[in-house]
């Protein structure tokens, strides 16, 4: 299939869908899928870039066996550990992260679900930021009840994150405390709510390609909004302390096939990004349109304000 074509075809309506030939899309010259992915991105989504930032609301202890979360009880690495934030806190950064142009900003917790006192809190911090702040609220909470997303909607989130983290077929090899129907249902849950979802997953975790593009397929399938693509970043204690880094060349190629097979979806570098020389410059321009941020990331080199300079450096080339 001729690469130039199909970005071509998908700008103008066609969507890839199971049964597709994507072959093409793992053997293309990077360069063509790269220049392909990006200008679907600027036909679909123009120049906009959004930028969010996340809190880890509560941290450690979680029950869940995910093979590449340190915060897994289940694991032996080194991690903080600590109950819900005060809702002050969490609005501070909030506010924090408003001032700094950020869009988006969520509070991530640990842990299979929320029990109903840390709910509580959760409801209640988001209804401070609601009240304090104007920027956009998110939520990343496990596996909630249909009362819950009910409930968060009403204190001001209009988005929640749930990753699939890989292929339905690869799962079980990356966790078996719940299940990829778990994360399903949680997804289409939160949609019915009202609530739109932020869903994607972590590359370079042992996945074959084929997983990959079955991972992409399911989103689209779904509906998510936001797509982040995370790049495991190997935590010593944890099952998958030892993988191997992936090649940049991999990295870029995912980040360009997702665009291709998620077109109308914001393509979100997530963790892991510091592991990239140029910090996401070169995925930018190859389908991505959409990152987390944070001055919490400025150990890997990465600060809102180091993103809104590259940001507007790669705009300004763009344009001319």
């Amino acid at each position: 299939m001729n690469i130039r074509k199909l970005a071509d075809e998908i700008i103008c309506g066609r969507r890839l869908i199971r049964g597709d030939d994507l072959s093409s899309l793992l053997t293309a010259d990077l360069t063509e899928l790269t220049i392909g992915a990006d200008r679907i991105r600027a036909k679909l989504h123009g120049e906009r870039a959004e930028l969010c930032s996340i809190i880890n609301g509560r941290s450690g202890k979680c029950s869940e066996n995910c093979k590449f979360c340190a915060q897994s009880a289940c694991h032996k690495a080194d991690v903080d550990i600590y109950d819900f934030l005060p809702e002050d806190e969490i609005l501070k950064e909030c506010i924090y992260n408003e001032r700094k142009g950020v869009k988006r900003f969520s509070v991530v917790t640990a842990g299979r679900t929320l029990g109903d006192n840390d709910f509580r809190r959760a409801l209640s911090a988001y209804r401070l930021m609601k009240r304090e702040s104007g920027i956009e609220l998110c939520a990343s909470h496990g596996l909630l009840t249909d009362e819950q997303f009910i409930q968060l909607f009403e204190a001001g989130v209009t988005r929640y994150h749930c990753n699939i983290e890989t292929s339905r077929r690869y799962f079980p090899s990356v966790c078996s405390t719940h299940t990829f129907e778990d994360k399903l249902d949680c997804i289409k849950r939160a949609q019915r709510h009202g609530l739109e979802v932020c869903s994607g997953g972590i590359i370079g975790m042992g996945e074959t390609w084929e997983d990959r593009l079955d991972m992409a397929l399911t989103l689209s399938e779904i509906g998510v909004v936001s797509v982040p693509i995370n790049i495991l970043n190997p935590i010593k204690g944890t099952p998958m302390g030892d993988m191997p880094p992936l090649s940049k060349e991999d990295i870029l190629r995912t980040i360009a096939v997702f665009r291709y097979i998620v077109p109308d979806a914001d393509i979100r570098l997530a963790g892991g990004r510091g592991l990239l020389d140029d910090k996401g410059r070169s995925a930018f321009k190859s389908g991505a349109n959409a990152a987390i941020t944070g001055d919490m990331l400025t150990t890997s080199g990465i600060s809102v304000e180091t993103d809104k300079i590259m940001l507007s450096e790669l705009k300004a080339t763009k344009e001319n």
